[in-house]
């Protein structure tokens, strides 16, 4: 089993990006890094979390973001009153707020759309596993 998760995106604009998610979901860059072999990014996560979100932007060769509606990343709330405050944060931090391609994450929960059209779904219920 491994040990700790990362979540790896090239972005358009690393500081923009890195406010976003900080300011929505009350994360914090937890490291960075300039210009290693033509890459530069920021990791944004909780130190407690067994993951973290790494955006990175080539200097060289510029990779377009090429997200599609079903490019997830699905963060689960079951307190109704902290659901509701992150979503309000997640307009706050200037996240678009998207019907979801697939019915089922509109149940209960809300997608938001960054400025690169990667997708955060914010659902009001346990992760729970069968």
């Amino acid at each position: 089993m491994f040990a700790h998760m990362r979540i790896a995106r090239p972005v358009t604009d690393l500081e923009l990006t890195c406010r976003m998610y900080c300011d929505a979901l009350e994360l914090r860059k937890i490291a960075d890094f300039t210009d290693h072999d033509g890459f530069s990014g920021v990791m944004v996560g909780h130190r407690s979390a067994p993951w973290h979100i790494e955006f990175t932007l080539c200097h060289h060769h510029p990779v377009k973001p090429a997200a599609t509606a079903e490019d997830l990343l699905v963060l689960y709330y079951p307190d109704a009153a902290e659901w509701t405050a992150r979503c309000e944060a997640m307009r706050k931090a200037g996240f678009t707020e998207v019907v979801s391609f697939n019915p089922y994450w509109d149940i209960a929960g809300k997608s938001w759309q960054d400025n690169d059209g990667y997708r955060v779904v914010l659902q009001n219920k346990a992760w729970v596993t069968d």
